[in-house]
C-alpha cells in the first residue's frame, strides 16, 4: 500500500489539506498528516485540524510520496523548517514523488527541486525569473517526473486525482472520481 505524508503547518490552507488526505485515503493509500509542532494545527480560515503525529514522529518512517498544502502563513512555515527542507530533498533524491499545491510550491523551490522543471502555483507565489530555467505554467496540475505542483484551492481535486492515479492507476483514479459526482464525469 502506498503511504503519503502530509505536513501540516499553521496558517495552511484547510481546502487543500483536506481534500487530498480525504481523496487519497478514499482511493485506499494510507495517509499520515504530522504536525509541525505538536499541536492542533490552526489552519488559514481558522478551522482546527488536528494531525495523526508531530513531524518528529513521522520522519521516522518510510513515504512513497510527501504532499505540501498552501495556504499562508503555512506555506512560510514549511519553507522555513529545516526538516520540511531536507525531506522534501531526501524524497526527490531518491526518486520519490513530491508534491506541493498553491503558495507551497514555493519551498520546493527553495529546496532547489524546481530548477529547470515545469511547475505551476498560486499566481505569485512562484517567480519564474529567481528558479533556475523553470518554466512557469498557468495549468490546474503540472507533472514534470517525480515534482507534482497544483495552483490552489480550487484545483486541489484535480490535484489529488493526479496523485491517486501516479500511486495507484488510472482505473483507482476514475472509481474515486465517479463517486464525487463532479460536473461534467
Amino acid at each position: 500500500m502506498a503511504r503519503v505524508l502530509i505536513p501540516l503547518a499553521q496558517g495552511c490552507e484547510e481546502l487543500e489539506a483536506v481534500t487530498v488526505a480525504d481523496l487519497l485515503r478514499r482511493a485506499g493509500i494510507e495517509v499520515i498528516t504530522a504536525g509541525l509542532d505538536g499541536q492542533p494545527v490552526r489552519a488559514s480560515r481558522g478551522m482546527v485540524l488536528l494531525p495523526d503525529m508531530t513531524l518528529d514522529e513521522a520522519l521516522q518512517q518510510d513515504y512513497d510520496m510527501v504532499v505540501l498544502p498552501g495556504g499562508l502563513p503555512g506555506a512560510d512555515h514549511l519553507k522555513a523548517d529545516p526538516r520540511i527542507i531536507g525531506l522534501v530533498r531526501r524524497m526527490a533524491a531518491a526518486g520519490r514523488y513530491t508534491a506541493a499545491i498553491c503558495a507551497a510550491p514555493r519551498v520546493l523551490a527553495h529546496a532547489g527541486l524546481l530548477d529547470g522543471r515545469r511547475a505551476t502555483s498560486f499566481p505569485g507565489a512562484l517567480d519564474a525569473e529567481t528558479v533556475a530555467g523553470m518554466e512557469y505554467l498557468e495549468q490546474p496540475v503540472v507533472v514534470d517526473g517525480g515534482i507534482i505542483t497544483s495552483r490552489g484551492p480550487g484545483t486541489a481535486m484535480d490535484f489529488a486525482l493526479q496523485l491517486i492515479e501516479l500511486l495507484m492507476d488510472r482505473e483507482t483514479r476514475d472509481k474515486v472520481e465517479a463517486t464525487l459526482q463532479r460536473p461534467g464525469n
